[in-house]
């Protein structure tokens, strides 16, 4: 079952449970998949529903900041029970250790050297990474690396 039909079968399971949050969170995650597909025309297979997903992440978690920095404290609770549910359908995350141990093979294998080379390192790291990272939690790494 691809992330497209679980999504489908949990938003069904949301509207036997009654469970409005979930449901309206999984309505939202469908609706941006359904913008991109209208845009390309075609399905979205796995990679770009996962794109989509760490983008829904990374706008809430930014939009969190935010809201704890106003003390908005019940947007900042809403917002964190969608990560929550938005994360259940990303893969695992990857540990800081295991993180630090691909940055350290990508920099060998690129030859990179110095934070000139950031660039060239993280298109190499990135792919590997994919969905399963933070992606500032991979650029401090690298900038550890290449000080």
């Amino acid at each position: 079952m691809n992330l497209s039909e679980r999504l489908n079968e949990d938003m069904k399971q949301a509207m036997r449970d009654k469970d409005k949050f979930t449901l309206s969170t999984i309505r939202m995650i469908r609706s941006t998949i359904k913008y991109l597909e209208i845009d390309v025309k075609r399905t979205l297979d796995d990679n770009e529903v996962l794109d989509i997903l760490s983008r829904e992440i990374k706008q809430r978690k930014d939009a969190l900041q935010e809201f704890e920095k106003a003390g908005r404290d019940e947007l900042a609770a809403t917002t964190k029970a969608e990560i929550e549910i938005i994360h259940k359908y990303l893969p695992e995350q990857l540990t800081e250790e295991e993180i630090k141990v691909i940055v350290q093979q990508t920099i060998q294998e690129t030859g990179a050297s110095s934070k000139s080379e950031m660039g060239k390192v993280m298109s190499a790291l990135m792919p590997k990474v994919k969905g399963r990272a933070d992606g500032k939690l991979v650029n401090q790494a690298v900038q550890q690396f290449l000080q």
